[in-house]
């Protein structure tokens, strides 16, 4: 389990990987890379997709699908990745108020629930819950 102090550390580091070089999944990703034991560039590849949310916001937040990706490289227990998943998600609502990017930036009612940096923050904290 990651500490608090860690957990300040990579969501802080990952809110600067966003605005300096990566999308929000990248950002996550990137923050964690020593934690999921992988480089820099698999971070950039496995996070490459989903800037602007799946399907250019009109779906999963991206930050979100960045935590579960890093769920299922971290899981080596016997219980599915998608359960881990399950449980990311609904923490992620809990504290974003949405799970689609569309309904995050408020494409069809003008209002914002969370913007990205704090998108990016909920999503590795809802990930740490569950390591």
């Amino acid at each position: 389990m990651l500490s608090q102090e860690k957990i300040e550390i990579y969501k802080e580091k990952a809110v600067e990987y966003k605005h300096t070089r990566c999308n929000c999944s990248q950002a996550v990703l990137m923050a964690l890379k020593d934690e999921l034991n992988i480089s820099e560039d698999m971070c950039m590849k496995l996070g490459s997709g989903f800037g602007t949310g799946m399907g250019g916001m009109q779906a999963t937040c991206g930050a979100l699908i960045g935590a579960v990706t890093a769920a299922g490289l971290m899981n080596e227990s016997k219980t599915p990745t998608v359960m881990f998943s399950r449980q990311i998600s609904s923490r992620f609502l809990e504290s974003s108020k949405a799970l689609a990017c569309k309904d995050l930036k408020g494409l069809e009612t003008g209002q914002v629930l969370c913007g990205c940096d704090d998108c990016i923050r909920h999503a590795i904290e809802a990930l740490a819950a569950f390591e």
